[in-house]
């Protein structure tokens, strides 16, 4: 049964939808602000501290590396090695053990950049604070996602306003991180 390139999983447009396509385009518009943020620097139109810096460009990267990640579903792909490997190596039928150490590591995993982050951002600018506090919400979309229990699907897939409720998450986050980069290319320190 394992057609692809890795199993099952092949590369291909994740999320062909309308959706999909405009949170790619929302991670593109958050790194490419968060970009600003830092040219600005450069140019000295506004100061950052080295942790502030060094927070805009690790937003930047992540933008970058989850817009790609949301079309081309490479964590399916990372999932498929797992499935493959645990078949090979004859250990499937014990896979929840490591089902459940993932689940657990997720939210520590998570909880540790975000401690991490506000300890580089304690003193700086409201606008920094904000565009941290939407990186934190899209950590949780991803690790809620990264989850992917039958029940938090069915979550997601709830309405809020009209809109999916995963849309609300995802993209509500980067519109967070997007506004404070915008805020904070404007703001001098």
């Amino acid at each position: 049964m394992n057609h692809g390139w890795i199993g099952s999983w092949s590369p291909g447009i994740g999320d062909p939808t309308v959706g999909g396509w405009l949170t790619v385009i929302l991670y593109a518009w958050a790194a490419w602000l968060s970009f600003r943020v830092l040219q600005r620097d450069r140019r000295n139109r506004i100061v950052l501290s080295d942790n502030e810096k060094a927070i805009w460009r690790l937003m930047m990267a992540g933008m970058i590396v989850l817009g790609i990640n949301k079309q081309l579903d490479l964590q399916s792909a990372m999932t498929e090695v797992g499935r493959v490997l645990a078949r090979e190596q004859d250990w499937y039928d014990n896979r929840r053990q490591f089902q459940e150490a993932f689940i657990v590591a997720v939210p520590i995993v998570g909880l540790t950049a975000l401690a991490a982050m506000s300890v580089l951002v304690w003193k700086a600018p409201a606008a920094t604070l904000w565009a941290c506090a939407g990186a934190a919400g899209l950590l949780v979309f991803i690790a809620i996602r990264a989850t992917s229990f039958h029940r938090v699907d069915e979550m997601l897939g709830w309405r809020l306003a009209g809109l999916p409720l995963n849309w609300v998450l995802e993209m509500g986050s980067l519109l967070v991180i997007g506004w404070g980069a915008r805020r904070r290319a404007r703001v001098r320190a």
